[in-house]
Protein backbone atom coordinates (compact mmCIF):
# COMPACT_ATOMS: atom_id res chain seq x y z
CA UNK A 1 0.00 0.00 0.00
CA UNK A 2 1.40 3.37 -1.00
CA UNK A 3 1.99 6.06 1.60
CA UNK A 4 -0.23 9.08 1.45
CA UNK A 5 1.56 12.31 0.85
CA UNK A 6 0.80 15.25 3.05
CA UNK A 7 -0.92 18.09 1.31
CA UNK A 8 1.17 21.21 1.02
CA UNK A 9 -0.31 24.00 3.07
CA UNK A 10 -0.43 27.28 1.21
CA UNK A 11 0.23 30.19 3.52
CA UNK A 12 -0.97 33.62 2.46
CA UNK A 13 0.90 36.64 3.72
CA UNK A 14 -1.11 39.83 3.49
CA UNK A 15 1.13 42.83 2.94
CA UNK A 16 0.76 45.97 4.99
CA UNK A 17 -0.75 48.99 3.28
CA UNK A 18 2.11 51.24 4.35
CA UNK A 19 5.81 50.42 4.61
CA UNK A 20 5.28 48.87 8.06
CA UNK A 21 2.41 46.91 9.62
CA UNK A 22 0.07 49.11 11.64
CA UNK A 23 1.31 47.63 14.93
CA UNK A 24 4.79 49.07 14.22
CA UNK A 25 3.98 52.17 12.16
CA UNK A 26 3.23 54.38 15.19
CA UNK A 27 6.71 53.84 16.65
CA UNK A 28 8.36 55.36 13.58
CA UNK A 29 5.84 58.06 12.66
CA UNK A 30 7.52 61.13 11.24
CA UNK A 31 10.81 59.34 10.51
CA UNK A 32 12.00 58.40 7.04
CA UNK A 33 12.18 54.59 6.81
CA UNK A 34 14.93 52.68 5.02
CA UNK A 35 14.75 48.93 4.31
CA UNK A 36 17.82 46.92 3.30
CA UNK A 37 18.19 43.42 1.93
CA UNK A 38 20.63 41.26 0.00
CA UNK A 39 20.29 38.27 -2.29
CA UNK A 40 22.76 35.74 -3.66
CA UNK A 41 22.19 34.15 -7.06
CA UNK A 42 24.66 34.43 -9.93
CA UNK A 43 26.11 37.45 -8.18
CA UNK A 44 25.21 39.40 -5.06
CA UNK A 45 22.39 41.91 -5.13
CA UNK A 46 21.80 44.75 -2.68
CA UNK A 47 18.63 46.77 -2.35
CA UNK A 48 17.62 49.85 -0.40
CA UNK A 49 13.96 50.87 -0.25
CA UNK A 50 13.40 54.35 1.16
CA UNK A 51 10.16 55.97 2.30
CA UNK A 52 10.14 59.67 3.23
CA UNK A 53 7.11 58.98 5.45
CA UNK A 54 4.33 56.41 5.74
CA UNK A 55 2.39 57.88 2.80
CA UNK A 56 5.32 58.51 0.45
CA UNK A 57 6.13 56.47 -2.62
CA UNK A 58 9.11 54.16 -2.34
CA UNK A 59 12.51 55.21 -3.66
CA UNK A 60 14.23 52.00 -4.75
CA UNK A 61 17.95 51.69 -5.40
CA UNK A 62 19.86 48.50 -6.17
CA UNK A 63 23.42 47.43 -6.76
CA UNK A 64 25.07 44.24 -8.00
CA UNK A 65 28.18 43.15 -6.11
CA UNK A 66 30.51 40.13 -6.13
CA UNK A 67 29.08 37.07 -4.44
CA UNK A 68 29.98 36.75 -0.75
CA UNK A 69 28.75 34.95 2.36
CA UNK A 70 25.15 35.63 3.34
CA UNK A 71 25.88 37.69 6.47
CA UNK A 72 28.57 39.68 4.64
CA UNK A 73 26.10 40.50 1.86
CA UNK A 74 23.46 41.55 4.38
CA UNK A 75 25.98 43.83 6.09
CA UNK A 76 26.94 45.34 2.72
CA UNK A 77 23.23 45.88 2.04
CA UNK A 78 22.85 47.76 5.33
CA UNK A 79 25.85 49.98 4.50
CA UNK A 80 24.42 50.56 1.02
CA UNK A 81 21.05 51.51 2.55
CA UNK A 82 22.77 53.87 5.02
CA UNK A 83 24.58 55.58 2.14
CA UNK A 84 21.33 55.96 0.20
CA UNK A 85 19.56 57.35 3.27
CA UNK A 86 22.32 59.95 3.74
CA UNK A 87 21.98 60.91 0.09
CA UNK A 88 18.16 61.18 0.08
CA UNK A 89 17.59 62.38 3.66
CA UNK A 90 20.63 64.56 4.50
CA UNK A 91 20.92 65.74 8.10
CA UNK A 92 17.76 63.85 9.13
CA UNK A 93 17.20 61.08 11.62
CA UNK A 94 15.79 57.91 10.07
CA UNK A 95 14.98 54.28 10.85
CA UNK A 96 16.94 51.46 9.20
CA UNK A 97 15.19 48.10 8.93
CA UNK A 98 16.97 44.84 8.13
CA UNK A 99 15.71 41.26 8.18
CA UNK A 100 19.15 39.95 9.18
CA UNK A 101 19.46 39.74 12.95
CA UNK A 102 23.28 39.55 12.93
CA UNK A 103 23.48 42.79 10.95
CA UNK A 104 20.99 44.53 13.23
CA UNK A 105 22.91 43.41 16.33
CA UNK A 106 26.27 44.48 14.84
CA UNK A 107 24.95 47.95 14.04
CA UNK A 108 23.27 48.32 17.46
CA UNK A 109 26.47 47.25 19.23
CA UNK A 110 28.50 49.78 17.25
CA UNK A 111 25.95 52.47 18.06
CA UNK A 112 26.01 51.70 21.79
CA UNK A 113 29.73 50.98 22.29
CA UNK A 114 31.27 53.16 19.61
CA UNK A 115 32.90 52.44 16.30
CA UNK A 116 36.36 51.66 17.71
CA UNK A 117 35.49 47.94 17.89
CA UNK A 118 34.33 47.71 14.26
CA UNK A 119 36.93 49.15 11.89
CA UNK A 120 35.06 48.03 8.74
CA UNK A 121 31.91 49.84 9.82
CA UNK A 122 33.84 52.93 10.94
CA UNK A 123 35.58 53.11 7.57
CA UNK A 124 32.27 52.73 5.70
CA UNK A 125 30.56 55.44 7.74
CA UNK A 126 33.48 57.84 7.31
CA UNK A 127 33.31 57.37 3.54
CA UNK A 128 29.61 58.29 3.69
CA UNK A 129 30.28 61.41 5.73
CA UNK A 130 28.59 60.02 8.83
CA UNK A 131 31.29 61.25 11.17
CA UNK A 132 28.93 61.07 14.16
CA UNK A 133 28.43 57.38 13.51
CA UNK A 134 24.95 55.99 13.92
CA UNK A 135 23.63 58.64 16.31
CA UNK A 136 20.74 59.70 14.07
CA UNK A 137 19.79 56.13 13.04
CA UNK A 138 17.20 53.90 14.71
CA UNK A 139 18.20 50.33 13.91
CA UNK A 140 15.41 47.78 13.72
CA UNK A 141 15.13 44.09 12.92
CA UNK A 142 12.04 42.94 11.04
CA UNK A 143 11.12 39.33 10.52
CA UNK A 144 11.90 38.29 6.96
CA UNK A 145 9.04 37.28 4.68
CA UNK A 146 6.48 38.85 6.96
CA UNK A 147 3.68 41.29 6.29
CA UNK A 148 6.07 44.26 6.12
CA UNK A 149 5.69 45.84 2.66
CA UNK A 150 9.03 47.64 2.84
CA UNK A 151 10.89 44.40 3.54
CA UNK A 152 9.05 42.59 0.74
CA UNK A 153 10.03 45.28 -1.76
CA UNK A 154 13.65 45.08 -0.61
CA UNK A 155 13.59 41.25 -1.00
CA UNK A 156 12.21 41.48 -4.53
CA UNK A 157 14.61 44.15 -5.75
CA UNK A 158 17.68 42.49 -4.18
CA UNK A 159 16.78 39.28 -6.02
CA UNK A 160 16.49 41.15 -9.32
CA UNK A 161 19.86 42.85 -8.74
CA UNK A 162 21.46 39.46 -8.04
CA UNK A 163 20.23 37.73 -11.17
Amino acid sequence: MAKKRKKKVVRFIYQSVGPLPLRLAGHYAGLPMVFSDASAKRCGGLAAVLFGDTNAEAIITTQSVPLDASNALEFQAALFALSQACKHFPDQSFALFTDNLDTANRLKLAKEQGLARDAELAHGLNQMGMSDGLAQVSICWVKGHSSCRGNTLADQHAAVAAS
